[in-house]
């Protein structure tokens, strides 16, 4: 089940594909973050959602947001999906399921298919979170209330 708007964000300690260490106890006081889940690189409707967030990234930066990726892909296959894209941002192989599983990001389907479900959280600067967007098929969903959701951050 999905975390709720209200909650603290449950914090990660985590290597993304480029090699950086991301935990969200060191954003927690300085940025905002969008952690989005979604199912798979190289398909449609992640592309489009994970492009979107690509061509939002300098809006978002200069509201102090960092943006987060989490798929089960591999390492590898993040970095030839962010290199074929230019994502600006951290994306993060999540094999287990660890971090799905610790955000909600699952669901029946989703765990018979391996994969992470379609959610995106907005954490504000104090680790709380602001708001969480779920649409399965719909990227304008995830990256229209990711715009809304932080312009109400300040």
């Amino acid at each position: 089940m999905a975390l709720s708007v209200g909650q603290k964000a449950p914090d990660f300690d985590v290597v993304s594909a480029s090699g950086r260490r991301l935990k969200l106890s060191e954003l927690v006081g300085k940025k905002n973050l969008v952690l989005y889940f979604y199912p798979a690189d190289f398909t449609p409707v992640c592309t489009k959602e994970t492009c979107g967030f690509r061509d939002m990234y300098e809006e978002l930066a200069s509201k102090d947001t960092e943006v987060i990726g989490v798929s089960v892909d591999s390492d590898e296959q993040h970095r030839k999906f962010a290199d074929k894209h230019n994502v600006p941002f951290e994306l993060v192989s999540d094999g287990e399921r660890a971090l799905a599983k610790a955000y909600g990001a699952t669901g029946f389907l989703r765990d018979i298919l391996g994969k992470a479900a379609r959610i995106t959280y907005v954490i504000d600067k104090k680790g709380i979170i602001a708001s969480v967007l779920k649409a399965e098929l719909s990227a304008r969903t995830h990256l229209d209330g990711v715009r809304d959701a932080v312009a109400k951050l300040g």
